[in-house]
């Protein structure tokens, strides 16, 4: 039986943790479709307020007295442990309980069109591609994106239209338990070592998330993944395919060049067809794979290729992705999300195109179990830039079991004969770098935790 049934609003749901980016967008979603909200914090915030505003009761702190008998449905995250005092309440009133990812999914089903975009990297950026192209469209689409997004002022759009996009991330396997029309595959890489056992089982993991795909709906993969045929054989959905300068893909971009040495441009071949010209406002090769797969889906839907082409060429990127941030004394300052080896490796790729003379890294490695499980790839990962700072391995959902540090990361990069440095807090980075960095010299700090505020700090932001 459906939780969520945009035909039966006569429900309460309340959210445990609904001051967090996700929970806050989905309680404003069911709130819009007629809903009652409520939810609780352990702090109040900007989200929290703006949940205020908009007539959702919101507590501070999470206590059993929040859960009261009209209340027909708790969502929690995966954050709320089982001792909490909200979650234990509700399932003693065995009022039913499920999970945001679970919540996410059944939002979905109320959809004729709805995108699950997933892969290891670029998920954030390829939802905000198509989002951008949907809005071009005039589709009025619905919309959850992972990162804050200028042209929705925020990270959701609320939609009157049978269009739903939204990002579907692996971790935990959450995206299992999503229902898409359109599953799009980006790339399959190790990561999220703390919940995945190997490579083996992620690739398991993305196999089960093509096959929920309905017999009507299509699979848009990246061509380039290992034995892809693991994935597209044997699926009842239609299967499409994205590359570069290959007559083996669905979609391929081929004639290939860069606008100011940074800009993507290319023609989409579509099978045996030259469907036009594509001019991205972001740059990167690994750019182009994800406008292939916006492509493809924008085609699925019969997007006309007009507003497919204006869609891409308006997107300017998302915040924390490439994301220029302003200039000191000459010195460039760009800040960057990533926190994987191969996202750093596109980064630096992308930066040694940029104008500049030396490139300077600031990082802050993401969690503990990554930092250890890929500790030499990071170390070869920096190997574009002129200059890396490293700043504490930022914890994240995890806790210090003392077995791995940002020193390690050191020891690997000065054995590479890396110019590398440690500082163990953001005033001693600041101070290194504002004596050691020159005019045209290029700054990035990249991670998923709280680095960009180096450069903010040193913004004056």
């Amino acid at each position: 039986m459906r939780n969520i049934d945009y035909n039966n609003c006569n429900k309460k749901v309340h959210f445990i943790g609904i001051g967090g980016i996700s929970m806050s967008g989905l309680a404003k979603i069911l709130l819009a479709q007629g809903f009652k909200v409520s939810g609780s914090d352990l702090k109040l915030s900007p989200l929290t307020t703006d949940l205020g505003d908009n007539g959702i009761k919101v507590h501070l702190g999470q206590r059993k007295e929040n859960i009261t008998s009209d209340i027909d449905l708790v969502v929690y995250t995966a954050a709320v442990k089982c001792d909490n005092e909200e979650l234990i309440e509700a399932k003693a009133r065995n009022i039913n309980c499920i999970e945001r990812s679970q919540l996410l999914g059944e939002i979905m089903l109320n959809y004729k069109y709805s995108v699950g975009i997933s892969g290891t990297h670029g998920k954030t950026t390829t939802t905000s591609m198509l989002s951008h192209i949907l809005l071009q469209a005039n589709t009025d689409p619905t919309i959850a994106v992972g990162g804050m997004l200028d042209i929705i002022n925020g990270n959701i759009k609320i939609g009157n239209s049978d269009y739903f996009v939204t990002e579907a991330c692996e971790y935990c396997d959450s995206f299992l338990k999503f229902n898409p029309l359109i599953g799009v595959i980006l790339n399959i890489e190790e990561d999220h070592m703390d919940y995945f056992k190997d490579i083996d089982q992620i690739r398991c993991s993305f196999l089960a998330y093509s096959k929920k795909i309905p017999d009507n709906g299509y699979l848009i993969i990246n061509g380039d993944i290992e034995n892809i045929n693991y994935f597209s054989d044997n699926l009842d959905c239609s299967v499409i395919t994205i590359g570069l300068n290959s007559d083996n893909y669905t979609f391929s971009a081929v004639n290939i060049s860069y606008a100011n040495n940074i800009y993507p441009c290319f023609d989409v071949k579509y099978k045996n067809q030259i469907l036009g010209n594509i001019i991205l406002s972001v740059p990167g090769e690994h750019n182009i794979y994800n406008a292939l797969c916006t492509i493809a889906t924008s085609h699925c839907l019969n997007i006309p290729f007009g507003a497919i082409k204006e869609g891409l060429n308006l997107f300017k990127g998302t915040h924390k992705r490439f994301e220029y941030k302003g200039s000191l004394k000459g010195i460039t300052i760009i800040d960057d999300y990533a926190h994987h080896p191969t996202e750093i490796r596109a980064t630096l790729k992308t930066a040694k195109k940029y104008p500049h003379n030396k490139i300077w890294c600031v990082f802050q490695p993401h969690t503990y179990t990554r930092t250890s499980a890929f500790l030499e790839d990071f170390a070869d990962s920096f190997e574009l830039a002129d200059t890396i700072i490293l700043a504490d391995i930022f914890a994240a959902r995890e806790k210090n079991t003392g077995n791995i540090h940002s020193k390690d990361l050191l020891d690997k990069m000065k054995d590479k004969g890396m110019d590398s440095y440690y500082f163990p807090t953001f005033d001693e980075i600041e101070n290194f770098l504002l004596e050691k960095c020159s005019p045209g010299d290029l700054l990035i700090t990249i991670g998923a935790g709280d680095i960009s505020i180096v450069g903010e700090e040193l913004l004056g932001l």
